[in-house]
Order: structure tokens, then C-alpha cells, then sequence
């Protein structure tokens, strides 16, 4: 038995395998099975290992042909390793699995060669759910009840995939087929869709979800024309799900020395803090404003985009994705423009428009608004919203470190998770308020921590097991059951804070700008 992924094959566990045997002929003397042939040879490193009715077919004509010299591909089904496949001759080089990270509007999948544990192509698209909703409760309460419209939304799910596949296969000539494992973090409300189990539980009280440890599915059983399994990352709440556990497998958290912060901002917000020696999370409602989701002129960060924004000598000048005329603002376009505003008097502390700082304030629909670009408009409505969302992920920032009895100084690492954390300005973010006013080093946005960990876990599958250590070590805080957390909000709505003192970069930024 010889396996020939790579040299570095060691330093990989992954959840399939690809084994070349070059196996003894059958005789009258050695007159055994095919079956059991191929599996007393695994049985030497694999022990027992169930053998597919499909593989079963394929024994003959194919291991004659070869004159016995063919690779077994073996997946990990949670349990046990299953032989799901038969080739002729050595086909190890050709050994890829997926992963992807399954978010409410858009989902991420990567194809990886498991032999070296490069990514050889990654591909995002929107998540055909949304023709239910735009926002995840409209599709909870679409699906409520209905096994039918349930099962459409699971089916949306599942094409959303299959159009990622087939752009990965016209890349790379990579079939599905091919791949033996994909492994899927998401929110608890994602995997319950791709499950096909109504989501409403997440929802509504006593929160008491359908699962929260999903086993591991045959990925024929859900849809996906994958040779294995489909594993999906387990929660720990309603509101706090794999593409979190997912996250902090990436960053590493659990396993440092330094106290972190991991935060990451949507509809919800989702926390964790700690270390090796403790992590404690928390998830409440923040809101959609930060992904432009309630904004009167508020779109993805796509072609046509203002994604940056500076205010010079009275006059606004803007960036926009796709270097084309301006349609509307994204997340960190929405979070410059706030930041520029602030530090030109263009808006006070309160977060209210100054309409004597500048002609680009006027009364538009009933109430006062900054026109950031010809014909378009930040409305007050729209800053209320964001400062509603920014106050709502620092006072669980605030609220976390309080009962732990740490300070903001005592935070070594701050992550801000996801495609919305990798493009806001560090600058912006801390001027509003969003982040803490720590050395700008210790703030690290490491992108889509939830694809990274899900692409970690592909390759190591020792990490199930980590998750699940993790979930049984974390102390989880419902914000929605704080007491105080409302009054406490109240204060974190100022920009960027009511207490300056919490923030003396920006206090010396608007000295200098002779602000105060």
C-alpha cells in the first residue's frame, strides 16, 4: 500500500484519502474476495473501513484490467472511513476536497488540494435565498411551518453551491465528483436552511433550536455530487454559530497567551473573548446598517460602490468600486463618510448634522442630510441607524470586559472579523467609535476567518474535535437578558463616545484640528 500525496503529507489529516495498492493476484491459494482483498490490505493502518455499494460495482471488471493495481479513496464519515471509490492505476495526484463559509448574502467555497493543502481556486456568489428575504427573519417567517417552502429554501441553498462548483470546474477542469469531503461554517440559522429544518426556533423564544451539532451527511443526501461527506461546524446558541467556532479555530485564540477580542459585526453581533485559559461569548441583535442594509442610499460593497471617503477643505472626495459614476455606499464608505463628518464639524457628538457646516447639508424628504456624491445622500435617519449598530457591538465589547474585570488596556489583540472588517479604515473605525482607541497594531483584520477555519478543518480533522472541546469550555452571555445593556448602549451612541477620556486619539486629532 503506497500513498503519494506530497512530502508534507504528514503535516495533513484531512476528512478523505486517496491510497494506491498494488495488490496480489488472486490464486487457488489466495482466493479471498475482491472485497476483502483490497480492505485486509487497509485494515493494516485503517482497521475496519465500510466499503460503498458503489466501489463494491466497480471491483469488476476494473481490478482485473489493472492487474490489481488501483487507488481506493477513503472519506471520513464522523466515525469511520468509508471506501466510496475505485480507480485504476495511481491517481493520488489527484486529491481535492471543498470548503466554504455559508453567509445569509453571500457564500465563499474554496477548492483545496488535499495533498499539499493549497487552495487552487476560490469563488463567492450570492445565496439564491435572498429572492425569500433580504434580511434572515423575512426567510425564517417564510419558511415557518411549511415542510414545502422549507424545503425551497434548502434548495436555494444548494444551487447557490452548485453555481460556485461549476465556476470552480470551468477554472480548473475540477469536477465535484472528484472532491471527498466539504466542510460548511455558517450561523445557526444557515446550517438549519442547508438542513432543511425550519428555522424559526432560532428565533423565537425559549431559543431551543432543532441542532446545534449537526452530524456529518452524505453530501448525495443534501444535494451537493460530492464522492463523501458534508460537515458542518457546530454552535454554541441560537445566535452564536459554527462560522464563529469556525472563526476562532482561524485566529487561534484559544490557543495563545495573549487576551483577544474576536468581534464580528452584522445583522448580529457576535463576541468572543479570551485566551487558552478562558474564552467567554456573547450574541445580540446590532443591526444591519453596517452592511448598508438600512440605508436610504446603502448597497454591497460592489462595482459602483463608495467604499472611501475624505473631506478636504470643505469639498467631499470619494473612491468608488469599479473606478465608475457612484450608485450608493458600503459599509466602510458609510464609516469614512461618518469618521469625516465628525472630525470637519460637519456632525456633533450626538451624531447630529450641523446644517451651517456646509452647503452639502440641506433639508432633503423631511429631514436633514449630507450629499456625499452628486444626487447622493446621507440622511440623519441613516447616521441613528449606525449609531445604533456601532453602539451595540461596543457595549458588548464594554459590557464583556467589565465582568471579566479587564480594561480596554488589557486587550493585546482585537479581531475584527469578515469581508466588512478587512476594508474599514482602522483610523475610521476608532474615530466613530466602532472600535477601541488602542495601538492601531493590535486592531487585526484578518478577512473571512470563517471560510479560514472551515479550510483548516478540511485539512485537519483532528479540529472537530477541537470545536468541540471549545464549545464545552466557553461561557456564553445572552445580551438581549442584560439588564443594563440599554442604558449602557445610550452612552456608546455618542460619537465616539460620551466619556472622551475613553479615546485620546481622536481628542488630539479634532485639538489639532482645532476643535476643541
Amino acid at each position: 500500500m503506497t500513498e503519494f500525496p506530497s512530502e508534507n503529507q504528514e503535516t495533513f489529516n484531512g476528512w478523505s484519502r486517496k491510497i494506491y495498492l498494488e495488490l496480489p493476484v488472486p490464486s487457488e491459494e489466495d482466493h479471498i474476495s475482491d472485497q476483502e482483498r483490497i480492505l485486509r490490505e487497509l485494515g493494516k493502518e485503517y482497521g475496519e473501513v465500510r466499503f460503498s455499494l458503489k466501489a463494491l460495482r466497480k471491483l469488476h471488471p476494473l481490478c482485473r484490467d489493472t492487474q490489481w493495481k488501483v487507488t481506493v479513496f477513503l472519506v471520513w464519515n464522523g466515525r469511520e472511513w468509508e471506501l466510496t471509490d475505485v480507480e485504476p492505476g495511481n491517481t493520488t495526484n489527484r486529491h481535492f476536497g471543498f470548503c466554504a463559509d455559508l453567509g445569509s448574502t453571500t457564500i465563499a467555497a474554496e477548492l483545496v488540494d488535499m495533498n499539499t493543502g493549497k487552495v487552487l481556486c476560490q469563488k463567492t456568489g450570492f445565496n439564491h435565498q435572498i429572492q425569500f428575504g433580504e434580511d434572515i427573519l423575512t426567510r425564517i417567517f417564510y419558511g415557518k411551518d411549511s415542510r414545502e417552502k422549507t424545503e425551497e429554501i434548502r434548495k436555494a441553498v444548494v444551487e447557490s453551491f452548485l453555481e460556485l462548483f461549476e465556476k470552480i470546474r470551468e477554472e480548473t477542469g475540477i469536477r465535484p465528483e472528484e472532491c471527498g469531503a466539504l466542510v460548511i461554517a455558517g450561523n445557526t440559522t444557515m446550517i438549519h436552511f442547508l438542513l432543511g429544518l425550519d428555522a424559526f426556533c432560532v428565533f423565537s423564544s425559549p431559543y431551543a433550536v432543532r441542532t446545534l451539532k449537526p452530524d456529518c451527511y452524505r453530501a448525495e443526501e443534501l444535494g451537493f455530487p460530492l464522492q463523501g461527506y458534508v460537515y458542518c461546524c457546530p454552535g454554541q446558541e441560537n445566535y452564536l454559530g459554527g462560522d464563529i467556532l469556525s472563526g476562532i479555530l482561524a485566529t487561534g485564540i484559544h490557543r495563545g497567551e495573549k487576551i483577544a477580542v474576536f468581534l464580528d459585526i452584522g445583522t448580529n453581533g457576535e463576541l468572543v473573548i479570551g485566551n487558552k485559559e478562558f474564552l467567554v461569548s456573547g450574541a445580540g441583535a446590532a443591526g444591519p446598517a453596517l452592511e448598508g442594509g438600512v440605508v436610504k442610499t446603502g448597497m454591497r460593497a460592489e462595482k459602483g460602490a463608495v467604499d472611501r471617503v475624505l473631506i478636504e477643505e470643505g469639498e467631499v472626495k470619494v473612491h468608488v468600486i469599479g473606478e465608475t459614476v457612484p450608485k450608493g455606499i458600503c459599509g466602510s464608505g458609510i464609516v469614512d463618510l461618518l469618521a469625516q463628518m465628525f472630525l470637519n464639524g460637519w456632525m456633533d457628538m450626538r451624531g447630529k448634522l450641523v446644517k451651517e457646516a456646509s452647503v452639502h447639508i440641506r433639508e432633503k424628504q423631511g429631514e436633514p442630510a449630507a450629499e456625499y456624491a452628486p444626487g447622493l445622500y446621507f440622511y440623519q435617519s441613516d447616521i441613528d441607524e449606525f449609531l445604533k449598530t456601532k453602539a451595540a457591538a461596543g457595549t458588548m465589547v464594554e459590557y464583556m470586559m467589565h465582568e471579566m474585570g479587564l480594561t480596554m488596556s488589557d486587550i493585546e489583540e482585537f479581531y475584527v472579523a469578515g469581508a466588512f472588517g478587512t476594508h474599514i479604515s482602522k483610523e475610521a473605525g476608532v474615530t466613530v467609535g466602532l472600535y477601541p482607541d488602542i495601538p492601531r497594531d493590535r486592531i487585526i483584520l484578518p478577512g473571512n476567518t470563517s471560510l479560514q477555519g472551515a479550510e483548516r478543518i478540511l485539512l485537519h480533522r483532528e479540529e472537530k474535535e477541537t470545536l468541540e472541546e471549545l464549545l464545552e469550555k466557553m461561557t456564553y452571555i445572552q445580551f438581549g437578558a442584560v439588564d443594563n445593556f440599554l442604558h449602557l448602549m445610550a452612552a456608546a451612541q455618542a460619537v465616539p463616545h460620551t466619556d472622551y477620556s475613553r479615546y485620546p486619539s481622536v481628542v488630539e486629532e479634532l485639538k489639532r484640528r482645532g476643535r476643541l
